[in-house]
């Protein structure tokens, strides 16, 4: 009657543990998708912000092409891969503005670029957010107990958007 009562409480214990870490999951995992899904409307603001300077500079720098490579920028890219397309572009416009300073007259342009810079602080922190949901995440599937129900739920080590915050979480797992 003992070893049945002592197995009992065992199971329970290891079930209540479960519990807790599998919550623990399923926050990061929520906090995760939110970030994403942030980043992605983030992300479309910029491709149309930077599609409204496509025009504006044609005309005022009187050329047929520029920032073609939006065209590229579609759904079945994921956020990382948006994120560097468009972080190209956004160098490569600032870089024709510091090339042609006769830009920084236009108003509308200017507005454009204002607007561009408050949606790249939304980004950096849609990021920041999404970056430090993935550290935690991170732990869970590399420590132990919440290790093992990575196992069996089928969790891996997700990435970052930048190498700094895989560094410092490479450094923390030294520890």
């Amino acid at each position: 009657m003992e070893t049945v009562l002592i197995i009992i409480v065992v199971i329970s214990f290891l079930g209540f543990v479960f519990s807790i870490i599998n919550n623990k999951y399923q926050l990061t995992v929520i906090k995760i998708d939110k970030a994403e899904e942030d980043i992605d409307i983030y992300l479309d603001k910029k491709k149309g912000l930077l599609e409204r300077t496509i025009p504006i500079i044609k005309k005022e720098l009187k050329v047929k092409e520029f920032l073609k490579d939006i065209e590229k920028y579609n759904e079945e890219l994921n956020n990382f891969d948006k994120h560097n397309l468009l972080k190209r572009l956004y160098n490569e416009l600032f870089k024709i503005i510091d090339e042609n300073e006769k830009l920084l007259k236009s108003d509308s342009l200017m507005k454009i670029l204002e607007e561009l810079n408050d949606n790249e602080e939304d980004i950096i922190g849609a990021i920041k957010y999404y970056n430090d949901s993935v550290v935690g995440f991170n732990q869970l599937v590399v420590s132990f107990p919440s290790n093992i129900i990575a196992l069996f739920k089928r969790y891996k080590k997700l990435e970052f958007y930048n190498n700094e915050k895989r560094e410092i979480f490479e450094i923390l797992n030294q520890k």
